[in-house]
């Protein structure tokens, strides 16, 4: 593991293809969420891992000396899952406006100042040839990328295979960033493979979201109708509250039923009574 001395133009072109793609990522997904208001099935702990995790990201792109491309990446990707994590709360936890965008803004000032600390601490170090500080650097972030990508995973399982509340546009702009962003690893003088490895569990855990999709609409999702598909997506809440209200009503319904036939008795009781008194008279 040693930093690149000069950067090829294809490592540029492809990085800065990489890093343009992840610019844009989220943004169909922070579309969606405002435009439907609503945040199910898109983990919170996913954006503020993928957040946290810019920040061994940036310092390991930093310190190897990745085309610039590269290194503007992760402070990127940072920002907009700070954006996306501020909407979850917003959405799904209710916070109000305020409070998740200062929430969230004082986090994203708390990272950036983590990632600068980190860089200059360890910067001396590696240039004296102590490179296990920046290897761990590249092992947590590949950790903590992978972690961002299991919690949709959680949400799919509930859903039988659905995947719920992501954009699948975000899941492909990000998949394509993530291709050409390993790319220009492997057109630069040496291939990094930690960095390339944090690239390919990217690959790997969202390729597995497509999969899961696409078994499930085969088996499953084609035979629903749009008014099943949604009420799976909110975890059947509606079925839920629909059992409820049915149990309610079954209860109301067999308290009149109960009621009728008191009455009914009553008022065939009040029939003999005057069949016998019209006898007695």
């Amino acid at each position: 593991m040693q930093a690149q001395t000069s950067t090829p133009l294809a490592a540029t072109i492809l990085g800065l293809i990489g890093t343009v793609l992840w610019c844009i990522q989220l943004i169909p997904q922070i579309w969606r969420n405002w435009r439907t208001k609503t945040t199910t099935g898109l983990p919170a702990s996913m954006m503020l891992l993928w957040a946290i995790s810019g920040i061994p990201f940036g310092v390991y792109a930093i310190l190897q000396n990745f085309n610039l491309p590269l290194q503007i990446q992760p402070q990127v990707f940072m920002a907009l899952s700070m954006l996306t994590f501020a909407q979850c709360l917003l959405y799904s936890n209710r916070f109000s406006t305020l409070i998740s965008c200062l929430l969230s803004l004082a986090l994203l000032l708390a990272f950036a100042g983590i990632e600068v600390a980190l860089i200059f601490t360890l910067r001396p170090l590696y240039r004296a040839g102590n490179v296990s500080p920046v290897f761990a650097i590249g092992i947590i972030a590949s950790i903590l990328l992978a972690a961002g990508l299991l919690p949709p995973y959680k949400e799919v399982w509930l859903r039988g295979g659905m995947v719920a509340g992501i954009s699948f546009v975000f899941l492909g702009i990000d998949w394509c960033g993530a291709f050409f962003s390993l790319m220009s690893l492997v057109a630069q003088e040496s291939f990094d493979e930690m960095a390339g490895g944090m690239y390919c569990v990217v690959l790997a855990l969202e390729s597995g979201l497509f999969l899961c999709h696409g078994i499930w609409w085969v088996v499953r999702g084609r035979k629903m109708t749009r008014d099943e598909r949604g009420r799976l997506e909110r975890l059947e809440k509606d079925d839920v509250n629909d059992a409820s209200s049915t149990g309610e009503e079954d209860l109301e319904a067999g308290e009149s039923e109960k009621g009728a036939e008191v009455a009914k008795d009553a008022e065939q009781e009040q029939e003999r009574d005057g069949e016998v008194a019209k006898q007695t008279v």
